[in-house]
C-alpha cells in the first residue's frame, strides 16, 4: 500500500493546519502503530516477525513483545494490549465466501460489525495477508431491504475473497480459524490519529518510543524495568499474567488501558483485574497504576486521538517510573504491515487491472469530476486525444465514422458522494448528498474534503454548449491541493441500521474559523479515502466501479476501433453528474438527441450474484461475461435492438448475458429524442458501497462487445 504521509508533510494545507513537523513525525509512529496486525490469539503467529524489526525486543512464548532494561530482577513492568478485537473464519461456503465469528468478545461499540461492511478486510494466512471484501446489499436494491433495519452483528457477515467455490478458497490459501482485520491506511488529521483501538495502539507506541528512550541510558530509569506488549489483552490480559507469573517482588505496574471519553491517571486496587487478581498477588503487586487517554469515537473504527493525550501518556509513564525522555522525543514507527499475496492472481488480467485501479482511485464526486476526466484524456490513444472535445460543464466526446445513423455509447465519469454543507462553529460540517451513496457504509469511516481546480469545466457553471478548446486544455492541466483529512461521525446511540441520510457530518480537527483559513467551503465535494485491490484469481474490488469499470471499457474499445472502417457515425461519451441528475447526458441529449439512431449506456448491471440478495431477478453471474441490461427502472429496450447486440456478441465469440435491473443510466435521456436505450454492462455487487466488486474477465469482454457493436453494419 503506498504511504500517504509524506503527502502532508509537503502540502500547502499541512503548512497551514499544522506547522510543527515534530508532530507530523510523531503521529507517523502513532498510526503505524494503530495501523499493525494483531489479532487476538493469534500473537504467536505475528509477534516473532516483528520483534525481529525491532531492535532490543523479542516475542515469547505466549506471544507478548518485550524490552527489559537495567540489571538485576524486575522491579517495574509497564503494559499495553497490542491486540485487536478480531474475527475468526468459522466457515467457508460451497461458493467460496466465508462466514466470520468474533474472537471472544470484542469491541463493545454498538456499530464495530456494521462498520465493516462494504470494506476491505485483511484475512491473515499463514502466507500472508489475502484481500477480501465484506458483502453488502445493493444499493439500487433498498426496496427489497426495506424491512432490515436491525443494526448488523457479526453474524450477519459474508466475506468476498473472489473465489468462487470451496476448493478456490483453498487454492487462495485461507483456512478455517484463520483471522480478519480492517485493511485500513495510516490515518493522520490535523493533530490526531484516527484508527481502530487508536487510544489502546498509541499507548503501545508511547511504551516502545520510552523504552527506547532510556535504552541507551539504563541509568535513566530508577529500576530494573520490563515493557510489554501484552498478547490476549481481549480474553482478560492473559499474555501481561502469564509473563507476571514468572515474576516475584514487582514494585509497579503501569497499565495503560483504552481510550474512553474522559483522561485516566488512577490506581486500581488487584481485585478490578479479575481472574489477573491471583497472579499480581503471587508477582508482588500491591495496586496497579492505570493510565488510559482521552479519545473521540471510542470503540469505533475511527476512534481518534490527539498528539497532546500521546504526549501526556508519555510524559505521565516517565515521571512513574523516574525516567527523562529526549525532548522532543524520538517516537519509534511500527514495522510495516505485509502486503497482500498475489501468487493466485490470473496475470492476463493485470493490464485491465492496471488501468482500473487508476480510474477507480481517483476522486470524482458528481460535479467534481476533475481529475477522473483529467486520467481518461491522459489514456486516450493519440489520434483520439487529439480528436477529443471537452463541453463547459466536463463531458468528454470523441466522434468518428461517416454522417449517418448515429450511434452512442456513453460511461458516466462521477460517483456516489457527499458535499460541504453547513458548518458549525467547533466545525462540524453537515452534508449534502451526491447520488445514492449507502450511507451506513461510510458512517464512522475516513474522510476527504476535496479542492477543485479553479475554472475547471463544470455543471454548476457551464450549460453543456461551449465546446471551446480552453476546457479541454485546462482538463489536461488541471491540478488542485491535496484534500484534507478528516472523519466521518458516528451515532453514539443508534437504534437502528440506517443513519438519517440529511444528518451525515465530518470531523475534521478543525474549528469553524481554521476551516474557512484552510479554504472549506460549502459546496466543495466530500469523499473518503479509498484502495482498489484485486480479489481472487479475477475479481477486483474498489469503489465507484460503477462507472469507472464503464469507463474504463471505452477506453479499452478505442483501441480495438479503427474509425475507417466504421459504417456509422459513432460518438464515444464520457459524460459528468450522473449519479445526480443525468446532467451531462441531458445537456448532450439536447444537442445530438434528435439525430442519434440508438445509444448503449456502458454502465454496471447491479446483479443479485451474491448470497444476501434474492436472485429472483437481475441475477447475472460474475465471470461469465458481459450483460445486455435490457430492462431497467427507466426503461426497456426493443426487441429489435437487443438482437443487433446478440448478434454482435454472437459473431465475435463473447459470452453474453440478458437481464433486468434496477437503477437507471445515461440512455433514458437519449430515449425520449427518440434513440432507443440499452445497456452494455458488467455484473457488479455490492452497488454504490465502498466495496464494490466485479469480474475483470468481464470488463476485457465488455471493451471487445463494445467495439464489436460500433464496428457492426446495423442500420
Amino acid at each position: 500500500m503506498n504511504k500517504l504521509y509524506p503527502i502532508w508533510i509537503v502540502s500547502f494545507l499541512t503548512l497551514l493546519i499544522r506547522p510543527v513537523l515534530g508532530q507530523t513525525l510523531q503521529q507517523e509512529a502513532l498510526s503505524s502503530w494503530i495501523n499493525l496486525d494483531m489479532a487476538t490469539g493469534y500473537e504467536t503467529r505475528m509477534a516473532p516477525d516483528i520483534a525481529s524489526q525491532m531492535s532490543g525486543w523479542q516475542a515469547d512464548e505466549w506471544g507478548n513483545l518485550l524490552m527489559t532494561i537495567g540489571s538485576g530482577p524486575i522491579k517495574q513492568v509497564v503494559a499495553c494490549g497490542l491486540d485487536r478485537p478480531s474475527y475468526s473464519v468459522s466457515q467457508i461456503t460451497n461458493d467460496g465466501y466465508l462466514r466470520v465469528h468474533r474472537i471472544g468478545r470484542g469491541s463493545s461499540n454498538p456499530l464495530w460489525d456494521q462498520a465493516h461492511e462494504a470494506q476491505i478486510m485483511r484475512i491473515l494466512t499463514k502466507q500472508g495477508p489475502v484481500a477480501g471484501v465484506v458483502a453488502r446489499s445493493n444499493g439500487h436494491f433498498r426496496q427489497q431491504h426495506a424491512d432490515e433495519t436491525d443494526i448488523v452483528t457479526a453474524d450477519d457477515l459474508w466475506v468476498d475473497i473472489g473465489a468462487e467455490s470451496f476448493e478456490e478458497v483453498k487454492t487462495i490459501g485461507v483456512e478455517l480459524l484463520d483471522p480478519l482485520a480492517r485493511h485500513l491506511p495510516r490515518w493522520i488529521f490535523n493533530n490526531y490519529v484516527g484508527g481502530p483501538d487508536a487510544g489502546t495502539r498509541s499507548g503501545c507506541a508511547t511504551i516502545v518510543t520510552l523504552a527506547q528512550s532510556v535504552s541507551g541510558t539504563p541509568t535513566n530509569i530508577s529500576a530494573s524495568t520490563a515493557f510489554v506488549l501484552s498478547s490476549q489483552k481481549g480474553f482478560g490480559w492473559i499474555g501481561l499474567s502469564s509473563f507476571l507469573s514468572r515474576q516475584v517482588g514487582i514494585e509497579k505496574l503501569i497499565v495503560l488501558g483504552d481510550g474512553g471519553q474522559t483522561r485516566a491517571n488512577e490506581t486500581r486496587s488487584n481485585s478490578s483485574f479479575g481472574r489477573v487478581e491471583p497472579i499480581l498477588e503471587h508477582a508482588g503487586v500491591k495496586e496497579v497504576v492505570w493510565i488510559s487517554p482521552l479519545v473521540h469515537q471510542p470503540g469505533s473504527h475511527m476512534e481518534s486521538l490527539s498528539t497532546n493525550e500521546a504526549n501526556w501518556m508519555l510524559t505521565t509513564i516517565a515521571d512513574q517510573l523516574g525516567s527523562t525522555i529526549n525532548d522532543p522525543p524520538e517516537w519509534i514507527i511500527a514495522p510495516n504491515r505485509k502486503n497482500f499475496t498475489n501468487s493466485f492472481y490470473d496475470d492476463a488480467y493485470s493490464d485491465q487491472a492496471k488501468l482500473l485501479t487508476h480510474l477507480a482511485d481517483a476522486y470524482g464526486v458528481s460535479g467534481h469530476e476533475w481529475s477522473v476526466r483529467r486520467s481518461i484524456l491522459e489514456a486516450l490513444p493519440d489520434w483520439a486525444k487529439d480528436q477529443a472535445k471537452v463541453d463547459d460543464i466536463g463531458n468528454i466526446i470523441v466522434e468518428m465514422g461517416p454522417e449517418k445513423d448515429t450511434t452512442i455509447f456513453m460511461a458516466h465519469m462521477d460517483e456516489v458522494g457527499y458535499e460541504v454543507g453547513s458548518i458549525d462553529p467547533q466545525g462540524i460540517i453537515t452534508l449534502g448528498r451526491k447520488g445514492g451513496a449507502v450511507h451506513s457504509a461510510w458512517e464512522g469511516q475516513t474522510a476527504l474534503v476535496h479542492f477543485d481546480p479553479p475554472n475547471a469545466p463544470n455543471p454548476r457553471s457551464g450549460t453543456g454548449t461551449d465546446y471551446h478548446p480552453k476546457w479541454k486544455a485546462q482538463s489536461l492541466g488541471a491540478s488542485a491541493p491535496p484534500p484534507i483529512r478528516g472523519i466521518f461521525l458516528a451515532r453514539s446511540n443508534p437504534n437502528q441500521k440506517d443513519p438519517n441520510p440529511d444528518a451525515m457530518q465530518v470531523w475534521l480537527g478543525l474549528n469553524k474559523n481554521e476551516l474557512t483559513d484552510a479554504g472549506v467551503r460549502e459546496g466543495m465535494a466530500v469523499s473518503s479515502f479509498k484502495e482498489a485491490v484485486r480479489i481472487g484469481s479475477s475479481r477486483f474490488a474498489a469503489r465507484s466501479l460503477d462507472d469507472r469499470a464503464g469507463s474504463a471499457a471505452l477506453l479499452m474499445a478505442i483501441k480495438k476501433i479503427n474509425p475507417d472502417e466504421l459504417t456509422k457515425k459513432v460518438y464515444l461519451v464520457w459524460s459528468v453528474h450522473e449519479e445526480s441528475g443525468h446532467l451531462g447526458a441531458l445537456a448532450l441529449s439536447k444537442l445530438i438527441g434528435l439525430g442519434s439512431r440508438r445509444i448503449y449506456s456502458v454502465d454496471t448491471f447491479v446483479s443479485s450474484d451474491t448470497p444476501i440478495e434474492s436472485p429472483h431477478f437481475a441475477h447475472a453471474i460474475l465471470g461469465k461475461g458481459p450483460v445486455l441490461r435490457a430492462i431497467e427502472n427507466s426503461g426497456a429496450s426493443p426487441v429489435s435492438e437487443r438482437a443487433i447486440v446478440i448478434e454482435a456478441a454472437k459473431r465475435a465469440k463473447i459470452p453474453l448475458q440478458i437481464g433486468l435491473t434496477q437503477g437507471s443510466t445515461d440512455g433514458v435521456d437519449f430515449a425520449f429524442w427518440g434513440a432507443p436505450n440499452q445497456g452494455l454492462s458488467w455484473p457488479g455487487r455490492y452497488s454504490h458501497s465502498p466495496g464494490e466488486v466485479l469480474d475483470l474477465r468481464d470488463i476485457d469482454n465488455l471493451a471487445k462487445l463494445v467495439a464489436a457493436v460500433a464496428l457492426s453494419t446495423e442500420p
